[in-house]
């Protein structure tokens, strides 16, 4: 059970930490080829998902590296369940049926949520 937690939620941190600095660090520009939907949302609701998906990759990671609060993992991967379903909701609603990849990290955050359980 450790083992699998560790390659689920370690993928699915790298994920989100990449996404997350992306979201961070690039302009509107250079994320509209990847993101159709940052057209509509502005740059700060753009900007506070990067935080948000960087604490949650570090949530995932760091509670169960140290021992510390290992809650805070299920509560990561709880968060990023919530996250994707509000993610496919935009995609839907935009009109853009490709959301495959959300329903893959979604299904991924809730295998994670699961593994943590066990620890608790």
């Amino acid at each position: 059970m450790n083992v699998a937690y560790w390659i689920v939620a370690g993928l699915l941190a790298l994920f989100y930490l990449y996404g997350g600095t992306v979201k961070l660090a690039r302009s509107r520009e250079r994320l509209r080829p990847m993101m159709a939907w940052v057209d509509s949302t502005p740059m700060p609701a753009v900007r506070a998902l990067g935080v948000i998906e960087v604490i949650g990759a570090i949530g995932l990671v760091l509670p169960p590296l140290t021992g510390v609060a290992p809650w805070l993992a299920l509560a990561a991967a709880v968060g990023f369940v919530v996250l994707q379903i509000g993610a496919t909701g935009v995609h839907l609603s935009l009109g853009d049926r490709r959301v495959a990849l959300n329903v893959t990290l979604l299904l991924a955050a809730v295998v994670t949520g699961r593994l943590a359980m066990a620890w608790l």
